[in-house]
């Protein structure tokens, strides 16, 4: 995966028109034309501003968590990697998007597509986490 790296500033951006309602998933409820508010996707999307970034995946590692070629992806690198988390690492100088997977004194990254193997860490690997993956943007077509 190559790594572009977008900076992100909550306080520039776009303000979008936002109706703030619950909109069903399911059975259809109606819905008004008039926007109460706006919304700025920077703030909405972004917890900690001076230590987030934007990748842009590239692969298909992790399609099982929502996560597709091309898509970006919000990284916060204060946020402490958990067992189960989504990170962003580098493991001898290559750049991955995995499931941080912990047992006992042993991690594992866990891809999200069957066609993956698990990866062990071991002693012998230049590995570190850049950062925890916080959000996900998506076009759709």
């Amino acid at each position: 995966m190559s790594l572009a790296i977008f900076e992100i500033d909550p306080f520039d951006g776009i303000e979008i028109p936002f109706f703030d309602v619950g909109v069903s998933a399911g059975k259809p409820s109606y819905v008004s034309e008039y926007f109460e508010d706006t919304i700025n996707l920077n703030r909405e999307l972004i917890r900690n501003p001076k230590s987030s970034f934007c990748v842009r995946v590239s692969g298909q590692s992790m399609v099982g968590a929502g996560i597709d070629d091309g898509d970006l992806l919000i990284v916060d690198k204060e946020k402490e990697a958990q067992n189960q988390s989504i990170i962003l690492a580098v493991i001898n100088g290559e750049y991955t998007v995995k499931r941080l997977l912990i047992e006992g004194e042993d991690l594992y990254l866990l891809p999200e597509n069957p066609a993956f193997e698990k990866l062990k860490i071991t002693q012998f690997m230049d590995f570190r986490i850049w950062g925890v993956v916080s959000g996900l943007i998506k076009k759709i077509d």
